[in-house]
């Protein structure tokens, strides 16, 4: 038998009235057809999971969501889940708003069940390749300001390309001038002191 996790009951504790009643139900129908999974919450929202997630749930304040992490290995002939578009965001399934929007049963069965088979075998989804970030130059006051701080500069000079493109996109990302001149003179405070953009997260 596959583990409930207390922070489920939690989760639906606190969810819409309107909600409740539906993920109780798609909780206890997972767990029936396939009682080896067990229960993990990820990024806030629970998940079942059999040697890695299978399925998950979710409450918004006007509907419900229910999907399959790898979705897009999934056989569906009856076009039942959203794979990209519209109704996707909200899960594979689309909007729930009552039980009847669930997908008949004897489908959900057969996507759980092919979801712990792919799981089973170990499948990987194929991530698309990230295209190449465009080259961001450094703003000539800021370089000014950079060489005319010793350590500033000397710090700079060590961060990988990736942490100094964070500091850039920063200036790029200003929305006026004054804001980009606060960023940069708070960018000169950080690196003097050998901290990247995000320091305050690391």
């Amino acid at each position: 038998m596959g583990r409930r996790d207390e922070r489920v009951d939690a989760y639906i504790a606190k969810s819409p009235d309107y909600a409740k009643p539906i993920l109780i139900h798609i909780r206890e129908f997972v767990h029936r057809v396939a009682p080896e999974v067990d229960e993990i919450v990820k990024w806030g929202v629970p998940f079942f999971d059999y040697k890695g997630p299978v399925c998950h749930m979710a409450a918004f304040k006007q509907h419900c969501a229910f999907g399959f992490w790898k979705v897009k290995l999934l056989h569906d002939t009856s076009g039942y889940l959203k794979v990209e578009g519209e109704g996707a965001s909200a899960g594979s399934v689309g909007q729930i708003r009552s039980i009847s929007d669930i997908p008949p049963e004897e489908a959900l069965i057969d996507f759980i069940h092919q979801a712990i088979a792919i799981n089973e075998k170990g499948v990987k989804v194929e991530k698309k390749a990230a295209a190449p970030k465009a080259e961001l130059g450094m703003p000539p006051d800021f370089e000014n300001l950079l060489k005319s701080n010793t350590t500033a500069y000397f710090h700079y000079e060590k961060f990988s390309p990736s942490k100094k493109r964070e500091y850039l996109e920063w200036f790029a990302d200003a929305k006026s001038e004054a804001t980009r001149q606060k960023r940069i003179e708070q960018a000169l405070e950080w690196i003097s002191e050998g901290k990247s953009r995000h320091w305050k997260y690391q």
